[in-house]
């Protein structure tokens, strides 16, 4: 299958998106990994964005654009694909319609992870991570807790409630997102590819993913 992933952070995104590439053999990608993976390559515009980066500044549109079409005619894309996170802005998602055009790929669905507020900021204050950066491992205080209290099953490290996932954190990500990101669902309603999915079950999720996508024209 070949989507997009839409949701505020917290709606589950990361979760559906691994899911489902182990459900069908379609590869997740996200801007961070094609960043990280051109730098690491050495590509030319691997180096140009490794340049914006040291300096702080935001890596522009049409040079990520530039490595996702790299990165989307790598033979791993054949199978599928997941964009988790990105696009994150009208004009990336203009941009990104344009790119899939040249290069005669056509989206599948944009699938919108459509999560109450409410659920979301449940469901990040209560998260937790392993403060060892080799391990990472993430807990949830209510969900799936640690055996011992505070200490990382894995490695035994302690776990620590992330700085960005505090209350007040989550509701400035939020708001962010609201503003600039959430426009995308009319985007991509208005291109006739958006299916809304409220909240339930990883599995109830994926049901309706695949359901969704089944019903894609050919």
């Amino acid at each position: 299958m070949k989507i997009i992933l839409l949701g505020a952070p917290g709606a589950g995104k990361g979760t559906v998106a691994k899911r489902l590439t182990e459900f069908d053999g379609s590869v997740q990608i996200s801007t961070g990994d094609i960043l990280r993976g051109a730098v690491q390559a050495g590509s030319e515009l691997g180096q140009q964005a490794n340049a914006f980066m040291k300096a702080g500044n935001l890596v522009p549109d049409e040079l990520i654009m530039g490595i996702m079409g790299d990165r989307l005619q790598e033979p791993d894309c054949k199978n599928g694909f997941l964009l988790d996170g990105f696009p994150r802005t009208i004009p990336q998602a203009e941009a990104l319609k344009t790119l899939l055009s040249e290069l005669g790929i056509e989206l599948d669905k944009a699938i919108n992870l459509d999560v109450p507020r409410d659920v979301i900021l449940d469901r990040l204050t209560t998260r937790r991570t392993c403060e060892n950066s080799s391990c990472q491992a993430i807990y949830n205080i209510k969900s799936s807790p640690t055996k011992v209290d505070g200490i990382c099953d894995k490695c035994g490290s302690k776990v620590i409630q992330r700085e960005d996932e505090t209350e007040q954190a989550i509701s400035q990500r939020l708001a962010t997102y609201q503003e600039k990101t959430a426009p995308l669902a009319n985007f991509y309603e208005s291109e006739g590819l958006l299916v809304n999915i409220g909240a339930g079950s990883t599995d109830e999720v994926l049901a309706a993913i695949c359901e969704a996508v089944a019903a894609a024209p050919a």
